[in-house]
């Protein structure tokens, strides 16, 4: 089976070429959602969650206290790291099964969507690799949009996934503009 990230930095676009791969009818394993249901399901990274950040990470009715986890975890690098730490193996071993079952299904080709590919070792876990890229400004008008952040806000998750914002040579970049339809870049990529 062949594996391919899908991974950008927040506003890229890697969620509309994620979607437009599952509405051709490929599986995608959408990291971001995952690693939020496990941090709500998984008994052992609340567990951890809560040791590292204090009860208040999650309401009385379970769910995740956004607020109070995004205020600890974009503090200081050595918090997110701490937060990583907890969230990204578990949702690197949750995707390798989701793989597995994948592959025993006769899956040729599926996706995992990621915005974290290096800093979550995904990276050595795919095949293949699509970067969706767009301009700083974009991006940050695209999640204004939608999430009620403010610029600054932005700028700063922008500025916390630095690492992850270049594109390496072995890499498949879709720069996504609005200027140009999606669907024949990722029709071309994939047929080759």
């Amino acid at each position: 089976m062949r594996l391919i990230a899908i991974t950008g930095g927040i506003g890229s676009g890697k969620s509309v070429v994620a979607r437009i791969v599952q509405v051709m009818g490929y599986s995608v394993y959408d990291c971001d959602s995952r690693a939020k249901s496990l941090m709500i399901h998984d008994d052992e990274v609340k567990r951890q969650l809560v040791d590292a950040f204090g009860k208040e990470t999650y309401h009385g009715d379970g769910t995740i206290n956004k607020e109070h986890l995004s205020k600890m975890a974009f503090a200081d690098d050595q918090t997110l790291k701490r937060l990583n730490a907890i969230v990204h193996p578990a949702t690197a071993s949750d995707m390798l099964r989701w793989a597995d079952t994948q592959a025993s299904k006769g899956v040729a080709v599926t996706f995992i969507e990621t915005a974290l590919l290096r800093t979550a070792g995904l990276d050595k876990m795919v095949d293949e690799v699509w970067h969706v890229t767009a301009p700083v400004e974009l991006r940050i008008t695209r999640v204004m949009a939608r999430s009620g952040l403010t610029s600054a806000q932005v700028k700063e998750r922008i500025s916390a996934q630095a690492q992850e914002e270049a594109v390496a040579e072995c890499e498949k970049e879709i720069i996504n503009t609005d200027d140009s339809p999606l669907l024949p870049r990722i029709i071309k990529l994939l047929k080759n």
